[in-house]
C-alpha cells in the first residue's frame, strides 16, 4: 500500500515550499499499530520534525510538527519531551475538555506544551523520564545530565574515562537505557578523552557501558545506538552493520537478531516486536564507508518491525520522499489519537488551561 500527505499548514522555515512526504508500506503496518494499541512517534533532526503516525481503520495517519534540529523524545501517557536544538521543551497531558474543542474533539489525547529550558547547544540524544526528572544525554560534555531553571545543565555522571567536563563530544555518548525508571546503560562511540577522538574508532570502537560501575557491558560495536531492556535482555543497534543485536547482561555476550537495509537509530519494544527506525546516509565525512554501504547499494529510511522471537521482518513503512534520516523511535500505548500542539499552530494561543 502507498500513501502521501501535503502538509502546508506545517511547513515552517525547515521545510521548503512544496515540502511533501510519500511512504509507502506493508499490507500489515497499520493492523499492527492497531491491535497493538500504539501510536507511533519518530523524530527526524534532518527537516526537525515530529512525526506521530497511528492506524484509523486499516489506513495509516500522519501528523507533523516542526521544531528545530529534533533528536530525542521521552513519552508517557502523561508527558512529553523534545530535545531540540539549544532547548528542551516539555509538554503535559491536556485536560479531557480539550477534546469539547471542535478543532481537537478528533484527538484522545493533547499535549500541550508547558516550559522550555535552555540549554544552548549541548547536541543532545536521547532523553528519559526518571519519574518526573528528566534525564539527558549530554553529547557535547561527554555526560549524562538533568535540566534546571537555573542552569544550563545539571551534569551527573560521566564515563570514568572521561576525567573532566568540556565540551569536545569525545566519546560521542548518545543512546541511555532505563531500568525501573532509573539509567542504566548508556552507548559511546569510543573510549576515548580527545576531542571528537571517537572518529578514529567509529568502526569497532563502539561500547555498551554500565553505568553504575562505568564498566564495558559489551564491545566491538560499530556506531551503537538506542540501548534497550526488555525481557532481562539488552537490545541494542549495531547502526554501522545495520543490525539490531540482544546482549547478554551479565556475559555481554551478543547475538545478531537481525540485518536490515539502513543505518539503524531508534528503537522501541513492545510484546514480542521491535520498532526500529532505518535511515540512509547523509554525511559521508562520518558515516561514509560503513560496513551497512558493503551489504546494500541503496539504503533505506523508514520503520522496520522485527520479530525479536524469530528475528524475521514482521512489516515496515518506508519513506520515499521527505526525509532520508530518523533518530529516536518512542511508543505510546492506549492512545490510538494523540496529538500534539506545536507552536507554529495558532490553536496555541486559543487554549487556556487554569488551576
Amino acid at each position: 500500500m502507498a500513501g502521501s500527505i501535503n502538509t502546508p499548514e506545517n511547513s515552517g522555515p525547515l521545510n521548503s515550499p512544496g515540502w511533501q512526504l510519500k511512504y509507502v508500506h506493508t499490507e500489515n503496518f497499520p493492523w499492527i499499530l492497531q491491535n497493538l494499541g500504539l501510536s507511533l512517534f519518530l523524530s527526524t533532526y534532518q527537516t526537525g520534525q515530529l512525526m506521530i503516525v497511528r492506524a484509523d481503520q486499516g489506513k495509516l495517519v500522519t501528523l507533523l510538527r516542526n521544531f528545530e534540529h529534533l533528536m530525542g523524545i521521552a513519552l508517557t501517557p502523561n508527558r512529553l519531551a523534545l530535545g531540540a536544538k539549544n532547548q528542551i521543551h516539555i509538554f503535559h497531558k491536556g485536560p479531557e475538555e480539550l477534546t469539547q474543542i471542535d478543532e481537537l474533539a478528533a484527538y484522545d489525547t493533547c499535549y500541550l506544551p508547558r516550559l522550555s529550558y535552555i540549554t544552548g547547544d549541548i547536541k543532545s540524544h536521547e532523553i528519559a523520564w526518571s519519574n518526573a526528572e528528566l534525564w539527558v544525554v549530554n553529547t557535547r560534555f561527554s555526560c549524562l545530565c538533568t535540566v534546571h531553571s537555573d542552569y544550563s545543565f545539571v551534569p551527573r555522571w560521566q564515563p570514568s574515562f572521561i576525567h573532566q567536563l568540556e565540551a569536545g563530544d569525545a566519546c560521542h555518548l548518545n543512546g541511555l537505557a532505563m531500568v525501573d525508571q532509573q539509567p542504566r546503560y548508556v552507548s559511546v562511540f569510543g573510549r576515548t578523552t580527545d576531542p571528537r577522538g571517537w572518529q578514529a574508532q567509529r568502526l569497532e570502537g563502539g561500547c555498551l557501558l554500565d553505568i553504575a560501575s562505568s564498566e564495558v557491558v559489551a564491545s566491538g560495536f560499530c556506531m551503537p545506538h538506542s540501548p534497550r531492556v526488555e525481557q532481562d535482555y539488552l537490545w541494542l543497534l549495531n547502526s554501522g552493520r545495520g543490525q539490531l543485536v540482544r546482549v547478554e547482561p551479565d556475559s555481554g555476550q551478543t547475538t545478531v537478531v537481525a540485518e536490515l537495509p539502513g543505518f539503524t537509530r531508534g528503537l522501541a519494544l513492545c510484546d514480542r516486536y521491535a520498532f526500529v527506525g532505518l535511515s540512509q546516509i547523509r554525511e559521508k565525512r562520518f558515516f561514509g564507508g560503513l560496513p551497512i554501504e558493503d551489504r546494500h547499494q541503496a539504503l533505506q529510511c523508514g520503520i522496520w518491525v522485527v520479530d525479536l522471537i524469530t528475528g524475521e521482518t514482521a512489516g515496515f513503512i518506508r519513506f520515499e520522499a521527505g526525509v532520508t534520516e530518523l533518530f529516536d523511535v518512542q511508543l505510546l500505548p492506549h492512545s490510538p489519537r494523540p496529538n500534539v500542539l506545536g507552536f507554529q499552530k495558532d490553536m496555541l494561543n486559543q487554549v487556556f488551561v487554569l488551576p
